[in-house]
């Protein structure tokens, strides 16, 4: 007889016990949250719930990561990892206009020109009307032998940053392509 009002009362013990565990908080909004942590518990690593990063945090951070290594790829010239790379920053961080700046100059050093074209418009609706942004199509042009197309960009990129050695020496670079067809 014991033995069955130990377990209804270890049942009932049990029952309060899991009914502590949802919280049933309410905004300022009149919004009722259910199964959310209160503030002061801790996770199991110790950790403040309030200190723990978002989603998109740690999304944002990744596709930094991503930037990093794909520009580390591009000065070493392996332009293919780097436009992989480049391209996982861009489905991580769809909104990072480097991002889709690193993929154009990527794709325009393995000759996808058309791959390079998407990802400059991409890039221009991000990042607008900057330096770096006609210095890289100045020289995707320069690299297609547009060179008529690569001035104009190239004049663009100066008029907005007249003290920049890299677009100075895209210049001197055309300079010398446009003297190569000449002879």
């Amino acid at each position: 007889m014991k033995r069955p009002m130990c377990l209804v009362a270890a049942a009932s013990l049990l029952v309060v016990v899991l009914s502590g565990c949802q919280s049933n908080a309410t905004d300022p909004t009149g919004v009722v949250r259910t199964n959310e942590p209160a503030k002061v518990e801790l996770t199991a690593f110790g950790d403040a719930f309030d200190g723990l990063k978002t989603v998109s945090d740690v999304e944002y951070y990744a596709s930094d990561q991503a930037v990093a290594e794909a520009k580390n790829q591009f000065r070493s010239e392996n332009y293919g990892n780097a436009g992989a790379l480049f391209y996982k920053a861009t489905q991580l961080a769809p909104n990072d206009g480097a991002a889709w700046l690193g993929l154009a100059a990527c794709s325009d050093r393995i000759h996808r020109f058309d791959l390079a074209d998407r990802a400059y418009g991409q890039a221009f609706r991000l990042i607008g009307p900057t330096p770096e942004y006609y210095n890289n199509v100045g020289y995707s042009y320069l690299l297609r032998g547009k060179l008529q197309d690569a001035r104009s960009n190239f004049l663009k990129a100066y008029e907005l940053a007249p003290n920049d050695p890299t677009v100075a020496n895209n210049l001197r670079l055309l300079s010398s392509s446009v003297k190569n067809l000449e002879r």
